[in-house]
């Protein structure tokens, strides 16, 4: 294995691994002896030296007026390592604080500028698995034009723990879907999933993408090509909440 490249990784300079090699090598040793071997200026090595010491890697004592440095047990690193990572965990768990901090005053500033729609995409399962993650930010009860036939097979290792996860925030939705068996058998679990459903009674009525409306939000998705956009904009998605629920007031009640 190659041992500079360990410790590059490590975030060891070019000159700290040369020099911490070195002591290795010499044991204890002055600082002109280890600048002698390892060729690099005095001054240098000791600025190196110290940063090792800091690091609790290298030791240092004096015998007389004499300095010596001496290299502690390599499995120091290993501490070292552990130093590191909880150091770098505080770190970022200062500045994950800041920005939660600061988050509500970007968040004002997305809107400043622009009155205009935004519409975010999203492709693959992935991707729209991710664009349904956004519904659970529902304020309000969802409504939605959805085929659990395609939306299974679609993303079928996503439902029906997604209902679950919405029902357990208590996002009620209210559903128009086709008339088909898959529909009609989820509908046996509306209760516990928080959700009521109407049917089109008509064989034509089929379709296959799905439509969410929910906040000021309009989520598409398309699961034959794979596809999720998300549309923002509060004047189109009220005129789509419109026409839902007219449809929805046509459509008779299910029958239990």
């Amino acid at each position: 294995m190659d041992i500079n490249k360990v410790l590059h990784n490590l975030d060891f300079t070019e000159k700290e691994t040369l020099v911490y090699l070195t002591i290795l090598e010499l044991g204890s040793a002055k600082v002109n002896e280890i600048a002698k071997k390892a060729e690099i200026n005095r001054t240098t090595v000791y600025d190196v030296l110290e940063g090792l010491v800091h690091k609790g890697l290298v030791s240092k004592y004096k015998k007389g007026q004499v300095t010596f440095f001496n290299a502690l047990d390599p499995k120091q690193l290993l501490s070292y390592i552990d130093r590191e990572k909880e150091e770098k965990t505080k770190i970022l768990e200062q500045q994950k604080k800041k920005i939660e901090a600061i988050i509500p005053e970007l968040v004002s500033l997305q809107n400043i500028y622009t009155d205009k729609p935004k519409i975010q995409f999203f492709e693959g399962e992935k991707g729209m698995r991710e664009a349904y993650e956004d519904t659970l930010n529902s304020k309000e009860m969802i409504l939605a034009y959805a085929n659990v036939k395609t939306m299974h097979k679609g993303l079928p290792n996503f439902f029906p723990e997604y209902y679950q996860r919405r029902a357990d925030k208590k996002i009620f939705i209210r559903a128009i879907s086709p008339d088909n068996k898959l529909s009609k058998e989820r509908s046996t679990h509306d209760q516990q999933e928080m959700r009521e459903i109407k049917f089109f009674q008509d064989d034509e009525d089929q379709f296959s993408p799905e439509v969410n409306l929910y906040n000021n939000k309009m989520l598409v998705v398309s699961w034959v090509e794979k596809i999720a956009v998300i549309i923002e904009s509060k004047e189109f998605v009220d005129l789509q909440k419109i026409i839902f629920n007219k449809v929805w007031n046509i459509l008779p009640k299910r029958k239990i």
